[in-house]
């Protein structure tokens, strides 16, 4: 088995989503974390990964790579952050109705960047976006996706605001957790 495949398997048994995971320069191994909808979590309730849920995953992580003879310098552990990508049909399934951006492969009618809501359609999804005061609707599959995230939603007197699909016990974002 190799360190992505470690890495996935230890997390998704935490019960966490595995979003990416990457070695950087100098042996920094990041790994970011989402909560599953739905899923109980002993560090608390929420949908949003807290630092609990970072260093819960990180002490189980340092085990098991050690246990395998992962070459790695330091490990990081953190939520995907506010603008979370959206990779898998499960993340788009997940975020409809979200507003997100959406960076194509190809320039379509003179560009390749569109932000909008997201809905799903038998034929892949569509982005409702307005274009000046006109609404459009580009719709797309994944293969001709080069990024989608998130966009960001803050209300400064609230934390993070609710997301289309999140429970009204959601809580502001949390940073990573190193070691």
């Amino acid at each position: 088995m190799n360190w992505q495949q470690t890495v996935e398997k230890t997390v998704s048994g935490l019960g966490y989503e595995l979003v990416e995971c990457a070695f950087a320069p100098r042996g920094l191994l990041s790994v970011f974390i989402d909560r599953l909808p739905g899923h109980v979590y002993p560090t608390g309730p929420g949908e949003s990964v807290a630092v609990e849920d970072c260093e819960l995953v990180t002490r189980q992580l340092q085990y098991v790579l050690e246990v395998d003879g992962c070459d790695y310098a330091r490990l990081e552990v953190s939520s995907p952050g506010l603008d979370r990508p959206l990779r898998t049909v499960a993340d788009f399934v997940r975020f409809e109705g979200s507003e997100i951006d959406v960076t194509l492969k190809l320039v379509f009618q003179g560009r390749k960047k569109y932000r909008g809501t997201l809905r799903l359609v038998d034929a892949g999804y569509e982005l409702l976006f307005k274009d000046g005061k006109e609404e459009k609707i580009l719709g797309f599959v994944l293969p001709e996706v080069r990024e989608a995230r998130l966009v960001p939603v803050i209300d400064f007197k609230k934390g993070r605001k609710r997301r289309a699909g999140e429970s009204d016990d959601a809580t502001g974002e949390a940073g990573g957790h190193e070691k």
